[in-house]
């Protein structure tokens, strides 16, 4: 609802909600799904009921927060039980790196300042001072909590948030002291402790040397009896979040748009509602409340989003720096068969959320596999010079035999010196078609990529306006390696193209080749037009 503003210009009234990207949601501000209807509550409040310790993981802005504090209300007060309910972050503790003399004061810190605003008990600062002095930083967090838990009859549970911003000694001493008190809940110890972060327990094993604790009666892990994932929204969930924007301002998202919305984000949450936001909020267009959202609204969205490298993509970029990320991602880029990922390996990034949390093995939604080969050829791309304009016909209509043959000679002339610098060979070529694609084509329409592991490929649909209105043209490029026989793989490749054409409704298709064998250039060049299946195809070599 808007009202007229003394500056001029029409402000939003309170009451109005948004569709929210940073920090938990609140019900009163935000479109929401209740966090504790994305869990299984019973399960959890049955764990706490047994007096068990167990961990919650999820990746980054998944909604790990929200359904602790949701967690919190319900169990404080909210008909789950009699509980004194605690909930606190020790994120802080992340800028000490691991030092436990300097973390675990910023631990006790926490929860001091939660203790006393959400409980009003303003004990815990002096039990922990005390603490400190008396028994130090290797044995302050069981103390605290032992005397804490007997200064009220009502048992105790803690929600430890952030769990990860611990490393090194302050990881192994926190999960120590927990294990030491163990045996006094709950009586003189919290009866039950959630641990947050957005790994699960296993991979904090690893980090701290798994042989070191592996079978041993001190482990620190041995408390630990579930580890319980957040997941992504359903498609269903996806569409109701949508459908409460609908409800509360009449604006209505198209069939197409919701599909749309789901295919591209596959229910991640932070995706969902920043495109809504980009879309409903940030579009001067789409704020026109009486204008339905399109498919095309959302793909320009996500192109903004993507664009602008928003934190949370921000973060996505960071991991792949990490050698266990790369391990996993390299073979996904280049459609390897992905034989040496370890099992591992494969669990930390499916815990990252960037690989699907379910075979085949994949990038787990579409904007990501956006994000992925642009920050890892970002330096090829700026390095490029193409415009799109070069390659769009005087109708506005895009040229992809021109486009097609302009890569082809780029990569003879540029190839060498940036296929070695992407530390994975296989995946080199790939990546510079992609980066060449997206620098020309997302300047007037969108590429969506598929790169199924193990498939031997990697698969792109290029959507076009069409200058004359109406459906986007559409175009499928395939990528494939000829290791061996170059007539094998086109055989091999003519088939898989005609196929995705098929599935993805395409009027045309271009088999791209990048032959690893020995070979001169001119013997490897090529451009030929094929028919398969009833499919226009062109193969180019390269």
């Amino acid at each position: 609802m808007l009202a007229a503003s003394p500056w001029g210009r029409s402000v939003i009234l309170r009451g109005m909600r948004f569709f929210n990207t940073v920090g938990p949601v609140k019900p009163e501000k935000h479109y929401l799904i209740p966090p504790l209807d994305r869990v299984d509550t019973e399960g959890l409040l049955e764990l706490i009921q047994q007096e068990k310790y167990f961990v919650l993981h999820a990746p980054r802005q998944t909604g790990k927060t929200s359904a602790l504090l949701a967690l919190r209300d319900l169990l404080h007060g909210g008909g789950a039980g009699d509980f004194r309910c605690l909930y606190a972050s020790i994120q802080p503790a992340q800028a000490v790196h691991g030092d436990l003399e300097r973390a675990m004061p910023l631990v006790l810190g926490a929860l001091a300042e939660q203790a006393r605003d959400t409980l009003g008990d303003d004990s815990v600062e002096a039990l922990a001072q005390d603490a400190l002095k008396s028994v130090g930083a290797g044995g302050a967090l069981r103390r605290v909590l032992g005397r804490w838990s007997q200064n009220d009859a009502r048992p105790l549970v803690l929600l430890l948030d952030e769990v990860d911003a611990l490393t090194g000694d302050a990881l192994v001493s926190l999960l120590g002291q927990l294990r030491a008190g163990y045996h006094d809940r709950p009586e003189r110890f919290p009866q039950s402790v959630v641990l947050c972060g957005l790994r699960d327990i296993r991979d904090y094993r690893l980090d701290l040397g798994g042989a070191a604790f592996a079978d041993s009666g001190v482990s620190p892990f041995n408390i630990v009896a579930r580890s319980v994932r957040l997941g992504d929204f359903t498609e269903a969930e996806t569409r109701a979040l949508l459908a409460q924007h609908t409800t509360e301002t009449g604006q209505v998202f198209g069939a197409d748009a919701l599909q749309v919305v789901w295919e591209q984000t596959r229910g991640q949450p932070w995706l969902v509602n920043a495109l809504a936001d980009e879309t409903c909020f940030r579009s001067e267009s789409g704020r026109d409340r009486s204008r339905a959202i399109a498919a095309e609204d959302i793909f320009t969205a996500r192109d903004r989003i993507v664009q602008r490298r928003e934190v949370h993509l921000d973060q996505l970029a960071f991991r792949l720096r990490d050698p266990r990320v790369r391990r996993v991602i390299e073979p996904i880029l280049s459609g390897g068969d992905g034989d040496e990922i370890t099992d591992d390996d494969l669990a930390y990034v499916r815990d990252l959320g960037l690989v699907a949390v379910d075979d085949p093995i994949r990038i787990a939604n579409p904007i990501y596999g956006e994000v992925v080969p642009r920050v890892v050829a970002s330096r090829a791309q700026r390095a490029m010079r193409e415009q799109t304009a070069w390659y769009v016909r005087p109708d506005g209509d895009l040229d992809m035999g021109k486009l097609l043959q302009a890569f082809q000679e780029w990569f003879r002339e540029n190839s060498e010196h940036w296929v070695e610098r992407f530390g994975s060979y296989e995946a080199g070529p790939q990546l510079l078609l992609h980066s060449f694609l997206h620098r020309v084509v997302n300047g007037g329409g969108w590429i969506h990529r598929e790169q199924p592991l193990g498939a031997g490929r990697a698969d792109l649909l290029i959507l076009w306006p069409r200058p004359e209105g109406g459906s986007a043209r559409r175009f499928v490029v395939e990528c494939k390696l000829a290791r061996r026989s170059l007539e094998r793989t086109m055989e091999e490749g003519l088939h898989q193209t005609a196929a995705y054409m098929d599935r993805a409704a395409a009027e045309s298709g271009h088999l791209v080749i990048f032959d690893l064998t020995d070979k001169t250039w001119d013997e490897k060049i090529l451009r030929r037009n094929q028919e398969t299946g009833g499919k226009p195809i062109t193969i180019w070599g390269m």
